[in-house]
């Protein structure tokens, strides 16, 4: 199972981490994981293209883990922008993990 959590502090998200595999078909061709991927890898670059700002990414080699820290030091309509962005990522992880609840689960901290 793809555990998803999503670190927040004064209302806004400073961080998100996803640990764990979907095991919802074979290495390859497993659809759920290519979803959640498409959409946090997604929202990572363009987080980093229009906020123009880079982030703090940590990655496993082997896959099955993926961390990103968001920096706190930019200016505040880079802040927003990137807020906005974020929470287009959580509405579609939301959407994977109502339909594949058994592979998928978002957890707020």
């Amino acid at each position: 199972m793809i555990q998803i959590t999503v670190f927040q502090s004064d209302n806004r998200v400073t961080a998100f981490e996803l640990t764990g595999h979907a095991e919802s078909g074979p290495y390859g061709y497993d659809l759920v994981c290519a979803g959640v991927s498409a959409v946090t890898f997604g929202a990572v670059n363009a987080i980093m293209e229009l906020c123009e700002t880079d982030l703090d990414i940590d990655q496993g080699a082997d896959g099955g883990y993926f961390a990103v820290k968001l920096p706190t030091d930019i200016d505040s309509q880079k802040l927003e922008k990137m807020q906005w962005l974020i929470q287009g990522m959580i509405v579609s992880l939301e959407t994977i993990e109502e339909s594949y609840r058994e592979h998928v689960q978002l957890n707020f901290s």
